[in-house]
């Protein structure tokens, strides 16, 4: 039967939400979930780690091309997804265990394999799932090493199970969550529920990494809000009393200074800023899908321990990226209204300069008219001169003609040409000079 061709991309995207499937777990459980920063262009290195794991154990490695796997190692499971700008690797060891953190599930795994993970390691958890048979235990019945003041306990999903944490770090450099099953539906509500919960650990940490570079570019900005206020002042005072271009100039070139430094601080921060309000978004989306209960009186639950403790923190990060955003926007407008004024005192400055310059054409004119004037005189001076002359020779050849009549005469007449022709040789001197301005 014929079909309509498909998209490309079909398959892909109908894969796409099934990507990243939960694991099922089948309490007792041990989990050890790290989390490496390899950055964007680390895919690959994590790829090949897990490629040479495959190798060693005799696993089939996944395709080339994925994002994430699931491998039954025999000793233990392995989860491994890698992410944007991270990798996770979650360890799973099925069977009973008498304390849930005295041989966590990376124990399973090869040592110098394990050791030689690429990337930072960013976030370390070992978790344990008890099973239901297991007595529920108080805050005061937790393994020891469980700081009592920051632990943070709930009651998940209507009660199918308990969650414990402090959120930090143990003497082995990793922390702890302790799950009880209370009665999960299945093997994959407890998967679902464990990923959420290193989900939220790992989000969390992901997100923090923005407040180091919140406090660090914060005297930054500090400095260019202080140097922006005094350049806008100074700006209101130059307004009131007058200024001399060249000030405004010097004003503009420290606004320039400013947005440069502005732009350097978005470079080095944006990216982190916007990464946070996501993984940030991802902490609450998964804190609701716990649907969490108190399950002690006395112990928060991590949705609050988060409100109390991680909330103020992506608060800063936001209040940060906000006040680099709203001085980028204070530097354009200051910057604009700075160059509005210069192009002003710019433009009263030619105004002058072509009156000036209108001035004196009018000046050349008038010279230029009584030179003309002169030029005439002197022409018809020199004219008359020679009809003397002319006059003077004939009578001396005895020719007879009145000198001093023939020269009195010829005056007004050579003046009169001489001044038409003057007059004619200036306008075809204007006409050349219209003609030439008209050309390209």
């Amino acid at each position: 039967m014929p079909w309509m061709a498909d998209h490309p991309q079909r398959g892909a995207l109908t894969r796409e939400v099934h990507a990243r499937p939960f694991a099922p777990l089948f309490p007792p459980e041990r989990a050890t979930h790290i989390a490496t920063v390899s950055g964007e262009g680390g895919a690959a290195a994590d790829r090949a780690h897990l490629i040479r794991l495959c190798e060693q154990l005799g696993v089939a490695p996944p395709a080339a091309d994925s994002t994430h796997a699931f491998l039954d190692c025999g000793a233990f499971r392995l989860k491994w997804e890698r992410h944007g700008e991270f990798c996770t690797w979650t360890f799973f060891v099925r069977g009973p265990f008498s304390d849930p953190f005295e041989t966590p599930a990376s124990a399973a795994l090869p040592a110098e394999w394990l050791a030689a993970l690429p990337g930072e390691r960013l976030v370390a958890t070992h978790l344990a799932v008890e099973p239901r048979e297991r007595a529920v235990r108080s805050p005061h019945e937790l393994p020891a090493g469980f700081a009592r003041d920051v632990l943070a306990g709930s009651r998940l999903a209507d009660g199918v199970a308990n969650a414990w944490t402090d959120f930090r770090l143990h003497d082995d450099g990793f922390s702890r969550i302790l799950v009880q099953d209370r009665g999960f539906v299945d093997a994959w509500q407890a998967g679902r529920m464990v990923q959420r919960l290193l989900e939220i650990e790992t989000y969390r940490l992901m997100a923090l990494l923005a407040l180091p570079i919140a406090r660090s570019v914060g005297p930054r900005i500090t400095v260019v809000d202080r140097e922006l206020t005094a350049i806008t002042t100074q700006m209101g005072d130059l307004r009131d009393s007058g200024a001399d271009p060249g000030v405004e100039r010097r004003l503009l070139e420290r606004l320039m200074a400013l947005a440069v430094e502005i732009e350097r601080v978005t470079a080095a921060a944006d990216y982190r800023f916007g990464a946070a309000r996501a993984y940030h978004a991802l902490v609450e989306a998964r804190i609701a899908e716990l649907r969490e209960a108190r399950v002690d009186p006395g112990v928060p639950t991590i949705g609050e321990f988060m409100d109390r403790r991680f909330a103020p923190a992506m608060r800063s990060a936001q209040a940060t990226a906000a006040r680099v955003q709203v001085l980028a926007e204070r530097l354009a407008r200051a910057g604009t209204l700075l160059r509005t004024r210069v192009d002003i005192a710019l433009e009263a400055q030619n105004q002058k300069l072509l009156e000036s310059m209108d001035r004196r054409a009018r000046l050349q004119l008038r010279l230029q008219q009584t030179v003309e004037g002169l030029s005439v005189a002197a022409i018809s001076y020199y004219v008359v001169g020679l009809i003397g002359y002319a006059t003077r020779a004939a009578e001396s050849a005895g020719i007879h003609a009145s000198h001093d009549l023939i020269t009195g005469l010829s005056i007004p007449l050579v003046v009169a040409l001489v001044w038409l022709g003057v007059r004619r040789l200036r306008r075809h001197i204007e006409a050349e000079g219209g003609l030439s301005a008209r050309e390209p």
